[in-house]
């Protein structure tokens, strides 16, 4: 093999994980109100399929604020010292802006230090683990020794609700990871995929320079989708999903002397419940090892994986403990996969915004 050649797993050492906290919107969309629209027997078997009940929806806030209300929880819960913070990475497909870059509002809003490294990452449903693996690169590589990583996006906000194949689908959430230097830390094996023939498949066609103005015309559909909405071709993402996946997995599986069998938990990209269920009877996985959280906040897009890991209940005294496979599959196409050893990770309680509780 040249040595300029793509190896399938990528090693990263001495980084850990120090904590995670999620934030969802307080306003909630029951999926069963969309049965005046669609009818009920036609949204009994969308939830029956997705195992969405109802998602957590933004009125007015932005991902951005979904991130600020998870990093303010996360920074408070850990005690963490903000000039401690040199890199910030923002990771969405749902910006403020389309410039400057939402990372350096978030910046300022966080009041960290002007010193600090900002900038965006636009990914979707592989967004979260390409954002583990570009912190704990350029913190194993010695340019950052701590980085707080800001996942969220905010999908209702493009999606039409006469468009039945989404409108029950995807909820808005945030999440806030810090990352930090650790010599001591066990290595994270990645695996990385980009194949954008898939693009037209998940998109939103236009409001990009591409087309300004709407002109795009190719996915429309009168009254149930415009150029500005998003548009998902259903068979053709659970085609992909079931041809990259499984050789993901597979991959970091045998990139482990024991073929994976040390692994605690899957938390997959939470696309949907049949999707999900299907993997897990196609590659053979231990069913009580695979995290399934959809059915009080839907697709929540890149941030779906953390969003998971905070809802699954299996912390001890808000930290968790175990050897984690994490997946992300989806929009562009693209896919990333981590093998990582969480060691006492905090996840703090679940911020809702404008609401005092603090649990879903």
């Amino acid at each position: 093999m040249s040595e300029l050649e793509f190896k399938d797993v990528r090693v990263i050492r001495n980084v850990r994980v120090e904590g995670i906290a999620c934030s969802v919107p307080q306003n909630v969309s029951e999926v069963s109100d969309l049965a005046t629209k669609f009818g009920e027997e036609t949204i009994q078997k969308i939830m029956t399929s997705t195992g969405v009940v109802r998602r957590h929806v933004v009125d007015q806030e932005c991902s951005s604020d979904l991130c600020v209300a998870a990093a303010e929880r996360l920074i408070a819960d850990l005690d963490i010292d903000r000039t401690s913070i040199d890199t910030l990475i923002f990771v969405s497909q749902t910006h403020d802006h389309t410039l400057p870059a939402t990372a350096c509002i978030l910046q300022d809003r966080l009041q960290l230090s002007t010193k600090v490294a900002a900038f965006d990452v636009a990914l979707g449903c592989s967004g979260y683990v390409y954002g583990l693996w570009l912190a704990s690169s350029l913190i194993s590589g010695g340019g950052s020794r701590r980085v707080l990583l800001l996942v969220g996006d905010t999908i209702s906000k493009i999606v039409s609700e006469d468009d039945r194949s989404v409108a029950a689908l995807f909820g808005d959430a945030g999440s806030a990871t810090l990352l930090k230097y650790d010599e001591d830390a066990q290595p994270i094996s990645f695996v990385l995929g980009t194949d954008g023939k898939g693009a037209s498949n998940l998109i939103v066609p236009a409001g990009g320079f591409r087309d300004r103005t709407g002109k795009t015309s190719e996915v429309n559909e009168p009254e149930v989708r415009g150029p500005f909405d998003l548009y998902m071709n259903g068979a053709e993402i659970f085609a992909f999903t079931l041809a990259r996946v499984a050789p993901l997995v597979k991959a970091l599986h045998e990139s482990r002397a024991d073929n994976g069998a040390a692994v605690d938990h899957y938390v997959f990209h939470q696309a949907n419940k049949f999707m999900l269920e299907h993997l897990v009877k196609r590659m053979k996985l231990p069913r009580e090892k695979v995290l399934l959280d959809v059915e009080n906040v839907g697709n929540t897009s890149c941030t779906s994986i953390p969003l998971a890991v905070s809802l699954a209940e299996l912390q001890k005294d808000n930290r968790v403990t175990g050897l984690m496979m994490l997946a992300g599959f989806g929009v562009g196409y693209s896919w990333a996969g981590c093998i990582i050893d969480f060691d006492k990770v905090w996840v703090s309680p679940m911020t809702i915004t404008g609401n005092s509780k603090e649990r879903v």
